[in-house]
């Protein structure tokens, strides 16, 4: 293994070491090549020259040494490489594209990062292929694995970066700063925030007020309020617990000027509602229509007439499943509500601060209000010393995740005491959730969620539920606010897959009832549980335990690699679930044997840097899984090995987690980055199975709201939605693409004057509410490049009259109309967190001359901004910002939870159970046809849940790859973004003219 030296990155290293030290060996000049010219559209020089400059330019990339982790988060990476880098990856191409001054990353531009014209051809067409031989394909020599591991490189170090500057926890931060007893504190492992207070029902059980260790019951199943997913710091990640910041405290609430800093940035210009959150809504957000008689403001035409049409601007690679799915993730990992709502003490103002005409000359409405957040921290926070500097302990204000931040399919599920009381449990089988079928109508035999009996507040029957009354008539579940369609069709689908998984368990069991279940009990760790004696309640939490990792494993490989839709994204996601090496046993065993011996490194360098790259090689789902004797590292090769893991050992239950320092839960910021609200159509394009190219009918999403949701899914059938929501592509996250129906949504229970609400400018009054920094700060605390004017927001790559170019101006134009302008001052320093070429602080002027009229663009709200960048990698329906974002949040989640590293075994989730989670479900690994993008894969999971849960889908499914990729499109050779039919799809009405 390399030795790096202090402060370096681990980074180049370990993505490919070998190529870079036979690059070091390169001659001055090639030996051989073909002189002949290539029209590959990179060259403008023979062919074999250029490839050889890019190989010179590696070895200049060696010679120049390591890229150092900084110590000072004001010198970060940036997402930038130096000329050598660029031309070393991805030649003449990205040699060109590589300006320091831009905002955006560079890998983008690498080889083989976006779609076929971006591999190289030389490689491709067969000469360099022939020139390097088979060696090239094994030490990723060839240009285009340079390409992808050059990306995959660049977005470890940013990982690097980031959770060694961006963990900010508001109940442990004091003791991530000081360390304690000498250790230092990015690697502690235990919190004394982290423990079960007195008054908790389980403080007795966990050890009081000794020592606290999760045992017997509280470990051998996903708890209800999510405590003991981590044995030694019960309280981690359970409801009712702080969020998180990603941002340094002193920066959160800059409307408030707490700081010279933000007072600097800002000045006087900014408050709640300033800049008017419902103006920003109708000039930034709103979707621009060509026949607004045919979209109605989002409600359509009468009885669903198909022509009906509203615009919006359309992902082409991305569909209406994609859409829903993320609401439905979201549900599951943060709500600031209780019994969904916010704060009851009176409503206040939404904006539109304006004349009764300007009002209605721009579309907004003075008179919608809100709920204000719910605040669990208001009084002013603790400050510390070390090392001669003054910190912050915590956020100004601080706010409670009211549903566990595990990865559990809590809202599916429970997560206190009131959601789990919605739960239905069918009654002639407790270990089954409640599917009744639809009275009259034919149905595949799997059933649906009932409905809510009447809210317990307004009836004195004795049959009622505990909901808020706006949930009455919807489908009965843990999670039912913000209830639209799509939610439900999931809520479905997953409650049938609970069932298919107990119908499989005692199907087996009936097979084999004195079999080993593989269950095991902590109260007796080495008795075997035969599956005849599994209880219906034991049964039910492994299908929790299934369900909840289908859904993580669908999110990370499936939906993710989509909406990522590239190849070094594709293989970075596969890595966090099965590794990089998962084909190379020797590889992965030493890696797991080194990472075992760097998690409980003193080292903090290697406890934090070094086991977050290094995790990527046995991937982190399952790690620490197994236990093995210190032995060789050949012994795995013959075949002698024996897994000592024990379910009585806490070291080995819970030895695979990694907190970087600082315990998990959700930050403010990681919220922000998941406002995604242009994903969804103003209308749904309804479908039948039975004639699948037609569009007979198109519904507004409104209609899905809450109750309608299950009026819908009911009337049509989980197929039929299933069909038409995967066919329709969803909308791009940009500006000028919110719903019409957004903006003038029902919330009558309020009781404001308006009885609606415009759901857009709400998303900006939450991010202000609860103190999350402007965009160009937002980016500069995640170590990406400022901003410095509006105009940056426009692509000055594409041509002038190029159509998105001039929307980009347009909405440029708006920006500066909203936020304004102003004269700056130089010798106002506006952050710590960012220094320029020259080790500069950035200034009020952003790099304009001193006293000139300069955009406010520090002014400019966090959604509208990563809404508005307009460069982005290949693929990516999310920008460069909310990307960082989820760099850092996305692998933690997985890094923290037992349930998915050492846990992740048959005493918890049966022999089935664990069976079904590796080859996405009861019958064994199913490989999909073909080699789609270049790879043999299994048969994807969400595809399988289909095929189980709605096997009417079977047809439809067929060709589909990924379940999120609109099901008619023709995905192409490699990452195509076209919008051309598959073949048998020629007819479908989306592709008309």
């Amino acid at each position: 293994m390399p030795t790096l030296r202090q402060g370096s990155s681990p980074a180049r290293h370990l993505a490919c070491p070998l190529p870079l030290i036979l690059l070091l060996a390169l001659p001055a000049a090639p030996l051989m090549a073909d002189a002949s010219s290539s029209a590959h559209p990179e060259a403008d020089r023979p062919s074999w020259l250029e490839t050889w400059a890019s190989l010179r330019a590696c070895k200049r990339m060696v010679a120049s040494g390591l890229r150092e982790i900084p110590d000072d988060r004001a010198d970060r990476f940036l997402g930038k490489v130096e000329a050598d880098t660029a031309h070393c990856r991805g030649g003449r191409r990205a040699l060109e594209a590589h300006r320091r001054d831009r905002p955006w990353g560079d890998w983008q531009s690498y080889w083989a990062t976006g779609d076929g014209a971006s591999r190289n051809a030389n490689y491709d067409d067969g000469w360099l292929r022939s020139l390097v031989g088979g060696l090239g394909e094994r030490v990723h020599l060839n240009p285009n694995d340079r390409g992808i591991d050059g990306a995959l490189m660049d977005l470890e170090f940013q990982r690097v970066e980031l959770i060694k500057f961006n963990l900010f926890d508001n109940a442990t931060y004091r003791e991530y700063v000081q360390g304690r007893n000498g250790a230092p504190g990015t690697t502690l492992t235990r919190w004394d925030a982290m423990r079960l207070p007195p008054d908790h029902p389980a403080y007795t059980a966990v050890g009081g007020d000794g020592e606290q260790l999760c045992q017997g019951e509280l470990i051998r199943q996903r708890t209800l309020t999510g405590i003991c997913n981590d044995l030694r710091n019960p309280l981690m990640g359970a409801s009712d617990t702080r969020f998180a910041r990603n941002v340094a405290f002193d920066e959160t609430f800059p409307a408030e000027g707490h700081t010279a800093l933000t007072r600097a940035r800002h000045g006087d210009r900014l408050d709640l509602l300033s800049p008017d959150p419902q103006r920003i809504s109708q000039r930034l957000f709103s979707r621009a229509q060509s026949r607004p008689e045919l979209c109605n403001e989002g409600r359509g035409l009468a009885d669903h007439a198909p022509e009906a049409h509203c615009d919006y601007r359309k992902a082409p690679f991305f569909n209406v499943l994609a859409a829903y799915w993320i609401q439905f993730m979201t549900h599951d990992w943060f709500s600031h509500l209780e019994g969904g709502e916010n704060d009851r003490a009176g409503l206040q103002p939404a904006g539109c601060d304006l004349s009764e005409e300007q009002a209605a000359s721009l579309g907004c409405r003075p008179g919608d209000a809100f709920q204000r957040s719910l605040v669990a921290q208001h009084e002013a926070a603790d400050t510390f010393e070390h090392q001669g500097q003054r910190y912050q302990a915590r956020a100004h204000r601080t706010f409670d995740n009211t549903v566990t931040a595990w990865w559990d399919a809590s809202q599916l599920y429970g997560y206190d005491a009131t959601s789990v009381q919605r739960v239905k449990r069918a009654p002639e089988d407790p270990a089954r959730l409640l599917l009744p079928p639809l009275p009259g109508q034919a149905d595949d035999g799997q059933g649906y969620l009932p409905r809510f009996g009447p809210p317990c507040e307004t009836t004195t029957a004795e049959a009622c539920d505990p909901i808020h009354p706006a949930w009455s008539g919807q489908a009965a579940t843990a999670f039912p606010d913000n209830w639209t369609l799509g939610v439900a069709f999931y809520h479905n689908v997953f409650a049938r897959e609970h069932n298919a998984f107990v119908e499989a368990f005692r199907t087996r069991a009936a097979a084999t009832p004195d079999a080993d279940s593989g269950l095991r009990d902590p109260a007796d760790p080495d008795a075997v549980i035969r599956y005849a004696e599994v209880s219906d309640e034991e049964l039910f939490q492994a299908a929790r335990l299934v369900v909840s990792a289908m859904i993580a494993k669908i999110h990370t490989i499936e939906w993710t690699t989509q909406l990522l839709y590239d190849e070094p994204l594709y293989r970075g996601m596969n890595a966090n679930w099965k590794g990089l090496f998962h084909e190379h046993d020797l590889v992965e065993e030493a890696l797991s044997r080194v990472l075992e011996r760097l998690r409980a490194s003193d080292d903090d360098r290697h406890a934090n840097a070094w086991y977050s790259v290094l995790a990527a090689g046995p991937g982190i789902f399952g790690l620490g899984s197994e236990r093995y004797a210190d032995a060789s590292v050949f012994t795995p090769l013959g075949g002698q090995r024996q897994d000592l893991w024990s379910l009585a050992n806490p070291e080995h239950v819970n030895g695979g987690t990694n907190h970087f320092g600082s315990p998990f839960n959700f930050p403010e910021e990681f919220v922000t980055v998941y406002r995604l609200h242009p994903l969804v159509p103003d209308l749904l394009e309804l479908r039948d199975l039975a004639d699948p190219d037609r569009i007979h009918a198109k519904v507004p999403a409104l209609e899905g709201f809450r109750a309608g949701a299950s009026d819908l899914l009911r009337q049509e059938g989980l197929a039929d939605w299933a069909l038409s929501m995967g066919r329709q592509r969803l909308g791009l996250l940009s500006l000028g693409n919110h719903g019409r129906f957004l903006q003038n949504l029902a919330m009558g229970h309020l009781g404001s004057a308006t009885g609606r609400l415009d759901i857009a400018a709400l998303d900006i009054i939450r991010d202000r509410e609860r103190g999350v920094p402007r965009f160009n700060e937002f980016r500069r605390q995640y170590g990406l490049r400022q901003l410095t004017g509006f105009d940056d927001f426009v692509d000055t790559t594409l041509p002038d009259d190029h159509p998105e170019r001039r929307h980009q101006e347009t909405m440029a134009a708006r920006m500066r109309e909203i936020y304004g302008q102003h004269v700056c001052d130089a010798d106002k320093v506006i952050s710590h967190a960012y220094r320029d070429a020259d080790g500069d602080y950035p200034d009020d002027c952003l790099g304009h001359p001193d006293g000139t009229l300069v955009d406010n663009v520090e002014d400019l709200d966090t959604v509208v901004g990563w809404l508005a960048e307009p460069v982005r990698p290949h693929g990516y329906a999310i920008s460069e910002t909310q990307f960082v974002v989820f760099i850092l949040n996305a692998s933690r989640r997985l890094f923290s939870d037992r349930f998915f590293t050492s846990s992740f075994r048959p005493e918890f989730y049966t022999q089935l159970g664990h069976e079904w989670v590796m080859h996405n479900g009861p019958d064994g690994v199913i490989m999909e046809d073909g080699a789609p993008n270049g790879h043999r894969q299994p048969v994807s999971p969400m595809k399988r849940v289909l095929q189980r849960t709605v096997p009417a889908l079977a047809a439809q499914l067929d060709p589909v790859v990924n379940v999120f990729d609109p099901w008619a499109r023709d995905r192409g050779a490699y990452y195509s973004l076209d919008w051309t039919p598959r073949p048998g799809a020629e007819a479908d009405d989306a592709f008309a003219p």
